[in-house]
């Protein structure tokens, strides 16, 4: 029932004047009468909460476009196997499929120790406990009390006296308009906002972890591939060196073989430095110190191969299967509730009171049946004039949720971006992978005899630096490509959502 329909109905049925700015019925005497007055009144409450309405708007899914097949999948080239796949995909453990023993460990130790996700997992715990806080306000609450009391009026004759008191008091605000209601259904979605949460930090770990470990094994091959080409350019010098002492070769080819070799030398303290940086964060990650797993990679490892077919779904599952697109569909719940929560405070707020006890000037004669005493009663509060207050409440919890639908909106956007991003990079990357697999092959043959013509004195060295130089840079490039397609497919599982396991609905 919308307010117009609900607010003034609701009024008149209890029959409260409107003109009055505060209504409060007072407690009535202790009677037979009283009695059955107090039973009427506690079921006309009870018949009034039953017919209530709940004030403000219900929730609705926001609807979003989705794309019928990704861009991306279209950019594979002739021969290579599709990465589109329109069957459901499962890209929970998504890591498995790089077929590394080493990251499907590492991955499983960063969830159970991982920091940030301790931090999701506690924010859990906190709007769940919010959660009870909120449900308790739909229940009645009762509260005991005992006092002792001495003192003398003023002119009082007799001197000063004592008073003991004991008893309960009982009050129940009846959630006639639902503002209780809505602040419970407020509460229910801000923890499945949480859990959502929770659930993308465990996406961005998973992710984390593999690209962290990625760029550890291609800084380690990089280096290898630096001191195998280092090992090379000191033989050339050494044999250039030979042929200068025998008159075969110049002082410049000395001078450029040993340059080469320096210059190699230079880059492999930065290789090393991006090798223990992503060590460090890979450690820190695992919510261990930095130099943790030092002496567990001090073996260099291979880079993790990706798979030849990595499907993708639909565009439209994503909207499912994403964390963080749920959590802002959470949101935008949370923030819906609380505009009705809001619009209650437009009306009077029901409550029952009740109270009952002992009072006596005597401890010993504190528990008599004539020392007994209760009162009980409805009370009707109603604010009907606040500067503004209520009306302003209302307006900013209707900026706030449509901040919220903004803000979902985007998040769809970004996520399909993601996807595209991910598809177009990882795509693009295999086909440089495959022409630089070739130019490897192809300069490797041309080191080689290079090499083999220097010595029998028909080209000069200066060819030999050319071929060496380049089939240094082509196998760098290389290392770095395979690093970049796992980084690629990694980047794609995430922005797919994957890395937590899917409820089925």
């Amino acid at each position: 029932m919308q307010i117009a329909d609900c607010r003034l109905q609701n009024v008149r049925r209890i029959g409260l004047q409107p003109r009055e700015s505060r209504c409060r019925a007072g407690l009535w005497p202790l009677n037979a009468t009283s009695v059955r007055s107090a039973l009427c009144a506690l079921r006309s409450a009870l018949c009034i909460l039953l017919v209530g309405c709940t004030v403000g708007p219900d929730f609705q899914r926001p609807k979003a476009e989705a794309p019928e097949a990704w861009e991306g999948t279209h950019l594979t080239s002739p021969g290579q196997p599709s990465i589109a796949a329109p069957q459901p995909i499962e890209v929970a453990e998504w890591w498995r499929l790089l077929n590394d023993p080493k990251l499907t460990s590492l991955v499983k130790d960063a969830v159970e120790a991982n920091l940030d996700l301790k931090q999701a997992e506690a924010r859990l715990r906190e709007v769940r406990a919010a959660y009870g806080v909120a449900t308790a306000g739909f229940w009645p609450s009762l509260s005991a009390s005992a006092a002792y009391q001495r003192g003398q009026g003023s002119g009082a004759r007799g001197g000063p006296h004592d008073l003991f008191s004991t008893g309960l008091d009982a009050a129940w605000e009846l959630d006639i308009f639902g503002g209780t209601r809505r602040g419970i259904e407020a509460a229910g979605a801000d923890i499945q906002a949480a859990v959502e949460d929770r659930r993308d930090v465990l996406v961005t770990l998973a992710g984390e972890v593999a690209l962290n470990y990625v760029n550890l094994r291609g800084f380690q091959q990089r280096i290898r591939i630096a001191q195998e080409t280092l090992q090379a350019q000191r033989h050339s010098a050494d044999l250039t060196r030979q042929r200068f002492n025998a008159g075969l070769a110049s002082g410049l080819d000395v001078a450029n073989a040993d340059a080469e070799v320096a210059t190699t030398e230079s880059q492999i303290p930065t290789l090393e430095t991006g090798a223990r940086q992503s060590l460090y964060a890979l450690s820190v990650l695992l919510a261990r110190p930095p130099a943790a797993l030092v002496s567990e990679f001090s073996t260099p490892g291979p880079v993790p191969t990706t798979p030849p077919q990595a499907p993708v779904g639909l565009p439209s599952e994503l909207l499912r299967r994403r964390p963080d697109i749920r959590r802002s569909e959470a949101q935008i719940h949370a923030a819906t509730a609380r505009i009705g929560v809001a619009k209650a405070d437009l009306f009077p707020k029901f409550s029952l009171t009740g109270s009952g006890g002992y009072g006596s000037d005597k401890l010993s004669t504190l528990i008599r049946s004539r020392n007994f005493f209760w009162s009980a009663g409805p009370t009707v509060d109603w604010q009907l004039f606040g500067a503004g207050r209520v009306q302003s409440n209302i307006e900013l919890q209707k900026a706030l949720q449509e901040q919220t639908v903004i803000a979902y909106q985007q998040t769809v956007l970004t996520a399909f971006q993601e996807v595209e991003n991910a598809l177009v990079a990882f795509a693009m990357e295999q086909r440089r992978r495959q022409w630089l697999d070739q130019a490897v092959t192809l300069e490797r043959k041309a080191a080689a005899l290079s090499m083999q013509l220097y010595t029998e004195g028909q080209t000069d060295f200066l060819n030999v630096l050319t071929a060496q130089r380049s089939l240094y840079a082509s196998e760098d490039a290389l290392v770095q490509s395979h690093q970049a397609v796992a980084a690629d497919l990694i980047a794609l599982y995430k922005a797919l959502g994957g890395g937590w396991e899917i409820e089925r609905r």
